[in-house]
């Protein structure tokens, strides 16, 4: 029966002759809970879940009266059980979520429980989108070439994706090759209020990837949990966490001329990382918020990860029903979309003054100029003018100041490839003559229909090669860019950007000027609809003309599946140690993501990154310099070429045609034969093949459902350290993405099992096999443990009693330690974890047998998934750190109190030296709620969760 706290279950009409039950927050605020109405419009949708899932034991009217008083300043201690009303998946993250639950039916059916128990109880919908590689490029074939090595690659993956979707009666899948999961879930997935038993409540989820925040910007509330706490949520559980913080953004006036959404973002991001609001939910308000479209809104919200809140909340308004009109909603969701928030008292902007934030910060949009950033973290802003100026200082600063520690002499050096054979040549790119419409033809200029625009501009003809004789040599420096790329969710879903980089191109091809073959360019969008109004304006041509031509629906080059660079340039840059660059149209550039070989890594706007391809080098400084010569040898600049916003606005009609998303999301399988020729096995339970991309993890081997004692938690005592690492940890650095080396113990283990070489694939798609994935946990290529000065890479030195020190990957170490039953543990500094919410840096930890990881401050995702991993996070106190300590991994550890565990308690790390003396030292548990002490206990939340479901059945 329907529970009627505090009188709120009212009644809606929300259509003619169709009137549905909601929970009422203006009826809360009327009956005395507090003052509803001026509180954060985030925190209200998240107190409708709280009211409306209210049963007494989970969530009690305890828990609603609390939320129901936030106030602004108050210390944040009560947690908030959150049941949300979907969850979002991508394929890397996914895919071993599958695994997860198919071992969990295994574990019920060992112990003759029923496996149905284990079924997802609220929508869940997969997007394959991470699994596509820019293996071609450059080509009109490139797509082509790019599925059908994908599909080639990750049968198996597939294959068990298709039995979840027969499996699980609510999972979902969205095939490869329609797009980006936070495009998908913006464009299609998305419906703003579900309807369930005549009940209509807000659409809110969790989704394993940090960047479901991109939902924000359609009032969504929602964000990026690790894959561990989404099963929890699909099984059950609801999602815990602190009352949180909301910091207030007020956005003032526009933006000016020739400045775009990315710069806005990125401008944005620096400024609330250097506010702290790690953890803290944003909410965006004022007049400038207000004016801005709802693609730039999602493409702010899409970084918060990056500035480090859990949210960039923006309400619903007029612009936020006009988007879901242009997408293709029906006129039915829409009015009741409407309706329901207008009853909320939720609809429109704030203004200043209206809603009581915890602290509010300004930002004029007029104050926001072109920018970049990087070169190794998407928070380190910069000014376009001052791009050169700002490499060229990394280049010679030392590597322990975070540069490159070369020379000036250096800089100006230019290095020789060895010549390239005829195969090694074809890898480069070939650029095809395209018929570049002139401007007349243009939608919008002649009024012209699109069907006769079209018809007047052929595809690139294949007939045309721009051939070059073989043997050629290349020849190589320092700043060169190796690779451009139009690529991730950020930036491919708004159409402002890629128009204008359309256009750019368009101006660039007409003026003569062109970008060198060695360049690897591609243009990767967030879904097909981007395609189409390329397509439909005549603008496709224009980048593929550039080598911008189609590589894949999907994230490519922003999650490192870039692909290869021609073998001769990775050796040079390799052989010669350069300090070469990728510019790309994403949101993460952390070492090593893109490209093992490429350490500069600037995020730009798409037009941007089409500017910098033609420069060919982060050395010349587009503001002042011409990007290049026409045909008559004048300089070619930047602001010669630069669309104005009245070109760009000519266009935007056609990247709003309801239509067109209709049609596309309509039938996501029609002419899909790769995806359609999968075959799969059936049955409630996965029967476990031999595969070196799926295998049964080793979590619930000992599974038992006994009782935990929760008082006999051991302390950890005689532990080693199996690695010490500095500040700015990623997730990225833990857990196991890109490439997988031969030497690598991933690679010895793929090759002792019959794999080829050529058929390791990456990291990310084998996320499914912990084999593979313990191999490669703290074994990226650029990751400094200081236990080994001057290294890069998975090694350590194995601590022993008998003898000295020897050095070895992490990997060899940490099964020695386990062998010989030594506990470890790992060291951080300041927001260890940060970056991509991969549970393989979690579940890798733990398989390696380390029992708590000590650092100086965390990013949320990974610390909660510590915890749902069984593995202890632990944060330094006052100024107390590696450093200040004199840790360096020659230490026996200790670590106590843990038998009387509480949230956020202070427990004590003995350090016991090798010249026999000791010191203590006081660590904050950051296990910070009463739930996650009983994760932690359990071993994990998967342990908990399970025990919870199987008692029932």
């Amino acid at each position: 029966m329907t529970q009627n706290l505090f009188n709120s279950l009212q009644e809606l009409t929300i259509s003619e002759g169709k009137k549905v039950r909601y929970y009422s927050l203006p009826a809360l605020e009327k009956n005395g809970l507090g003052n509803i109405s001026r509180l954060p419009v985030c925190i209200r949708i998240i107190l409708e879940s709280v009211l409306r899932n209210c049963d007494g034991k989970k969530i009690t009217e305890t828990h609603v009266r609390q939320l129901a008083k936030w106030e602004a300043g108050a210390a944040r201690t009560h947690e908030i059980p959150f049941v949300v009303s979907r969850i979002v998946l991508q394929d890397f993250t996914g895919v071993p979520l599958l695994v997860d639950l198919a071992a969990m039916r295994s574990a019920a059916k060992r112990l003759d429980k029923n496996p149905k128990r284990i079924e997802p109880l609220v929508p869940v919908d997969l997007v394959v989108d991470h699994s596509i590689q820019v293996d071609h490029y450059g080509s009109k074939d490139a797509l082509k070439h790019n599925m059908e090595i994908e599909f080639e690659r990750n049968h198996e993956r597939y294959q068990f994706i298709k039995w979840g979707m027969q499996a699980f009666d609510t999972f979902k899948v969205i095939p490869p090759g329609i797009g980006i999961v936070h495009q998908v879930n913006l464009e299609h997935l998305a419906h703003g209020v579900h309807l369930n038993n005549d009940t209509i409540y807000p659409d809110t989820l969790v989704g394993t990837d940090s960047h479901t925040t991109m939902i924000n910007g359609i009032g969504v509330v929602g964000w990026g949990v690790g894959g561990i706490e989404a099963e929890a949520g699909m099984l059950g559980q609801p999602v815990y966490f602190l009352t949180p913080d909301v910091i207030g953004v007020n956005l003032t006036g526009k933006l000016r001329e020739g400045v775009t959404a990315t710069d806005l973002v990125l401008t944005i991001t620096e400024m609330l990382r250097n506010a702290n609001v790690v953890g803290k939910f944003v909410e965006f308000f004022g007049e400038g918020t207000a004016s801005l479209t709802v693609p730039d809104r999602a493409t702010i919200a899409n970084m918060a990860p990056e500035y480090g809140a859990t949210m960039g909340f923006f309400p619903v308004d007029d612009a936020t029903i006009e988007y879901f009109k242009a997408t293709g909603r029906s006129d039915d969701e829409i009015a009741a979309f409407q309706h329901y928030f207008k009853a909320q008292a939720m609809y429109g902007i704030p203004c200043q003054g209206e809603i009581d934030y915890s602290d509010e910060l300004t930002l004029d949009l007029g104050t926001v100029s072109p920018s970049l950033a990087g070169p190794k973290r998407p928070q380190d802003r910069i000014d376009m003018a001052e791009m050169k100026n700002r490499f060229t200082e990394l280049f010679y600063k030392p590597v322990v100041e975070n540069g490159y520690g070369k020379t000036r002499e250096e800089l100006k050096q230019r290095y020789r490839t060895r010549d390239l054979n005829a195969a090694e040549e074809a890898v480069l790119c070939t650029r095809l003559d395209t018929d570049v419409p002139d401007e007349s033809s243009l939608p919008g200029n002649n009024d012209r229909n699109v069907a006769e625009m079209v018809s007047n501009h052929p595809t690139p003809n294949t007939e045309k090669p721009d051939t070059q004789p073989n043997n050629v040599t290349l020849e190589l420096g320092h700043g060169d860019i190796l690779i451009a790329a139009i690529t991730s969710c950020t930036n491919t879903s708004n159409p402002s950007v890629l128009i204008a980089a359309g256009l750019l191109a368009k101006k660039a091809v007409e003026r003569g000027l062109s970008v060198k073959r060695h360049i690897k360019t591609s243009l990767a969008p967030g879904s097909r609809v981007v395609s189409e109004y390329l397509t439909h304006t005549g603008l496709l041509a224009a980048l593929e003309k550039l080598g911008f031509n189609l590589a894949g629906y999907g994230c490519t080059t922003c999650i490192g599946n870039a692909g290869p660079l021609a073998e001769p340039i990775e050796e040079a840059v390799v052989k010669n140690d350069l300090v070469c660059a990728a510019v790309l149209s994403g949101n993460r550039n952390f070492e090593a993501r893109i490209h093992p070989n490429i350490r500069a890594n600037f995020l730009a706007s798409p037009p941007l990154v089409v500017a910098y391809a033609i420069a060919g080098t982060v050395l010349k400084d587009i503001t002042n310099e011409p990007l290049g010569t026409d045909s008559e040898n004048n300089p070619v600049w930047l602001r010669d070429i630069w669309p104005s916003s009245e070109e760009i606005q000519v266009l935007m009609q056609y990247a709003t045609n309801a239509g067109t998303f209709r049609k596309l999301y309509s039938d996501l399988t029609k002419d899909h034969p790769l995806w359609n020729n999968i075959s799969s096995t059936a049955g409630e339970t996965y029967n476990w093949p031999p595969s070196t991309y799926i295998a049964e993890p080793p979590f619930f081997e000992d599974f038992s459902l006994q009782t935990v004692d929760k008082d006999t938690a051991g302390d950890i005592k005689n532990a080693y350290a199996l690695g010490i690492f500095g500040d700015s940890v990623t997730t990225d650095h833990i857990s196991p993405a890109g490439a997988i080396k031969a030497a690598s113990p991933a690679g010895k283990y793929l090759l002792d099992n019959g794999v080829a070489q050529k058929d390791f694939n990456s990291y990310g798609s084998r996320r499914g096999n912990h084999e593979v994935m313990m191999r490669g946990t703290f074994a990226n290529v650029r990751i400094r443990n200081l236990m080994v000065p001057g290294s890069e890479g998975g090694v350590t030195l194995y601590q022993s009693e008998n003898q000295d020190a020897k050095e070895m990957s992490i990997y060899d170490a940490a099964m020695k330690y386990q062998s010989d039953g030594i506990p470890t543990v790992v060291f951080g500094g300041k927001e260890y974890g940060t970056g991509s919410s991969r549970d393989w840096a979690a579940k890798g930890t733990q398989l390696l047998g380390v029992k708590a990881v000590v650092a100086s401050s965390y990013e949320r995702i990974h610390r909660s998934n510590l915890i749902g991993m069984g593995v202890l996070p632990l944060q330094f106190k006052d100024n107390d750190s590696v450093q200040s300590l004199n840790i360096n991994g020659s230490e026996k550890f200790d670590i106590l109190g843990l038998s009387d565990l509480k949230p956020q308690k202070d427990v004590t790390l003995v350090i016991h030296r090798s010249d026999g003396t000791q010191k203590e030292v006081k660590l904050l548990c950051r296990i910070d709620t009463a739930i996650e002490i009983d994760y932690f206990q359990h071993g994990g939340i998967l342990p908990y969760v399970l025990k919870e479901l199987l008692k029932k059945s």
